[in-house]
């Protein structure tokens, strides 16, 4: 048997798949990155509707407004509580979203954003003291949260 003296090594082939290779693995992060970025260009958590953003879109604004608003259940439930909150303490308040949850198990998931939403409203009609005396375990303290968040 005759061995060949001359050593091939992995290291000396470069190939153009290769090539293509390490160019998509430093492009593709950057411009997955950036279309996301650019997709959305702001969140509205204040729940109300006058003050969304719509996203980058090919729709006219003429199509955007004929066509009837669909609001989900967590909106309307939200809103709902935003209102009662003007006029009852954020204790009553927080009772009515633990019974709304109750009786609605698929509202379980948005428990804890509206009671953030909540409590930074409670915080700029009462006070951080006053709104935090309000606080209750109802969807894992997120009312405490969104007081803590209000007042900073």
């Amino acid at each position: 048997m005759k061995h060949s003296t001359t050593q091939q090594t992995r290291r000396g082939r470069r190939g153009p798949a290769r090539r293509i290779g390490r160019t998509l693995a430093l492009v593709l992060p950057v411009v997955l990155v950036l279309s996301g970025t650019l997709a959305v260009t702001r969140v509205n958590w204040s729940g109300s509707p006058a003050n969304s953003v719509l996203a980058a879109s090919d729709v006219s604004s003429a199509a955007v407004s004929s066509r009837p608003v669909t609001r989900t259940p967590q909106d309307v439930l939200r809103d709902q509580l935003m209102a009662e909150l003007q006029e009852k303490n954020p204790g009553v308040v927080l009772t009515h979203l633990q019974q709304a949850v109750n009786g609605h198990p698929v509202l379980a998931k948005h428990c804890a954003s509206i009671a953030r939403s909540l409590g930074r409203a409670a915080v700029r009609l009462y006070g951080a003291s006053r709104a935090q005396s309000y606080a209750r375990p109802v969807c894992d303290t997120s009312f405490a949260s969104g007081v803590l968040a209000g007042h900073s």
